[in-house]
């Protein structure tokens, strides 16, 4: 019964559209606002991975209406995105653009059983540092790969972003470079510029098709995108070998990750933005892998949630998946209506979309929050930022996190201690004898060792009896369990009575199970009541002190 809900709650269901008799004129509004801003887009990140503008669009016109249905949001818009392209690009460089469709089909199964099998909240432990350096490397590596296009050079095959822009910059060709660059100041002057008369005004678009209508009417030297298909070809399911599975298995990996991942930030962003209740990181999953696996079928790149189309698509009004759906409509007809117009656009207006897409990726105000943080979470940015640009855009969140919980442990350990506490009142003969101690914190393996040692020190040589208080202990793992295990033995080994009080329920097993009470004297030594604890521990502090087991007396 338990699974058959769960699958009926990963589904398409009515009350997706519930409010749709009363949203749907905003809905179609917001679809075609986000439409337009998402051509551009479109056109300039397939271009920019390799695969060309035809697959960015077929991406953002197949994916789009999959995941609006099957997705966990309800205003979520997903297509090709930047961060897709930077992770695409060594692909088809390595493996040749007729790997894509498999790799992407792969990688869409990946997501999708990921998304079955409820993986969809293990986002929420990536830490903020680790997401925000991660986009501002991607938003890097984005801008550095659009400066060969923007100075009208075609960047050299298989060289880094930033090798190949600082070589474009350094010693540009002016013959051609003049033209392409006026081309996209012109552009980017637009984005900017435009908005800020009006919200409302696409300064993408009208940026690109001014750019468009000037170089067509000056017949302007640039290159343009060339010839796009004028209808969506039909489904074919990508041929797959078992060598090229093996292959490509460990790209498709790293893309079924990436996908997962701004997918579901993308949705919870999209949350907080909007009125329309909570998203299923789950059922996410489910749309953004299906969206993939439909995507390469019909010959695109892999899918994810857009964050700034998300954006764009709740700020317009959207209530409902409508939305996204009339966003692909509407790319579906530039496709069977518009490619003519669409193949004259200039290279250097896609870049320079791109270049200023770059930019609002990247939130001053959140990178100073960061960096007066702390220095553990300052630190965890700027590597996370450093490795997704020099290195892997996988690597960088692997390490981000790796980096983020050595800290975090780090902290833990070292507000992990060892109090001694006074007796109760009043004091009695042989309480100089006895020694009460608190374990505060976590006793776990960043931690245990230095406990122990602050528990078995020089100060207990007078002592007689150890009261080790748990009652405070937040966290035990099996090393702290073995740890504790091996102090008690050592104590009763020098002839010190240990008495353990106060262990919590969900602790008990573990210590159980690595043998504390075969380390104790006698398993009544196990207390929970304090009282009756330290009333214990006096009856063995009075009288003559224990013999070490050393000496030969059990």
């Amino acid at each position: 019964m338990k699974i058959a809900q769960r699958a009926a709650r990963l589904l398409p269901q009515r009350s997706d559209y519930a409010e749709l008799p009363r949203s749907w004129r905003r809905d179609a509004l917001a679809g075609v606002t986000v439409g337009v801003v998402a051509l551009p887009l479109a056109l300039a990140f397939g271009i920019s991975s390799g695969v060309g503008a035809a697959a960015g669009l077929v991406t953002a016109v197949v994916a789009g209406v999959v995941a609006a249905v099957f997705g966990g949001s309800h205003v979520q818009v997903s297509g090709p995105t930047g961060a897709m392209a930077v992770v695409l690009a060594p692909v088809v460089l390595h493996y040749g653009v007729g790997s894509v469709a498999l790799v992407t089909v792969v990688a869409g199964v990946l997501v999708l059983a990921a998304g079955a099998t409820g993986l969809g909240r293990a986002v929420t432990f990536i830490p903020w540092p680790v997401i925000e350096g991660f986009t501002l490397g991607i938003a890097t590596i984005i801008f550095l790969q659009q400066i060969p296009a923007v100075f009208g050079h075609v960047g050299q095959v298989g060289q880094r972003p930033l090798a190949a822009a600082w070589g474009v910059v350094s010693s540009p060709d002016w013959s051609s470079a003049g033209w392409s660059l006026a081309v996209a100041v012109l552009v980017g002057v637009l984005m900017v510029g435009l908005p800020r008369l009006h919200r409302a005004i696409p300064g993408s678009l009208l940026g690109v098709v001014a750019a468009s209508i000037l170089v067509g009417v000056l017949a302007v030297p640039v290159a343009r995108i060339g010839a796009l298909p004028s209808h969506l070809t039909a489904p074919v399911m990508p041929h797959a070998d078992l060598a090229a599975m093996r292959t490509l298995l460990g790209a498709a990996l790293a893309i079924a990750a990436l996908a997962g991942i701004e997918s579901l930030l993308s949705a919870r962003v999209a949350a907080t933005m909007s009125t329309t209740g909570r998203y299923d990181p789950d059922r996410e999953l489910i749309g953004q892998g299906l969206a993939s696996v439909a995507s390469g079928v019909f010959g695109g790149m892999p899918a994810t949630g857009a964050i700034a189309r998300t954006a764009v698509n709740v700020r317009s009004g959207a209530r409902t998946r409508f939305a996204a759906i009339v966003h692909s409509l509407l790319l579906l007809g530039v496709v069977y209506l518009a490619t003519g117009p669409v193949a004259a656009i200039p290279l250097a207006a896609l870049a320079a979309v791109l270049v200023v897409t770059s930019f609002k990726m990247i939130s001053l105000d959140t990178v100073v929050k960061i960096m007066r943080s702390t220095r553990s979470d300052a630190l965890t940015f700027v590597l996370t930022a450093v490795v997704t640009v020099c290195f892997d855009l996988i690597e960088a969140v692997e390490i981000g996190v790796l980096v983020a919980a050595f800290f975090a442990l780090r902290t833990v350990a070292r507000r992990s201690s060892v109090i001694r506490e006074e007796l109760p009142s009043p004091a009695l003969p042989g309480d100089e004898h006895i020694a009460l101690l608190r374990l505060d914190g976590a006793m776990f393996f960043g931690a245990a060792e230095r406990i122990s040692s602050m528990i078995v020190d020089a100060d207990h040589r007078d002592i007689r009896v150890v009261v080790i208080r748990m009652s405070q202990l937040g966290m035990l793992d099996a090393t702290g369990a073995n740890t504790l295990a091996r102090v008690a033995g050592e104590l009763e080994a020098r002839g010190i009575t240990v008495i353990v009080k106060g262990v919590q329920p969900a602790h008990m097993s573990l210590l159980t199970n690595v043998g504390i009470l075969e380390s104790l004297r006698h398993e009544n030594h196990m207390i929970d009541s304090l009282d009756e604890a330290i009333v214990h521990a006096r009856a063995h502090a009075v009288g003559p002190p224990r013999v070490p087991k050393s000496a030969g007396i059990a």
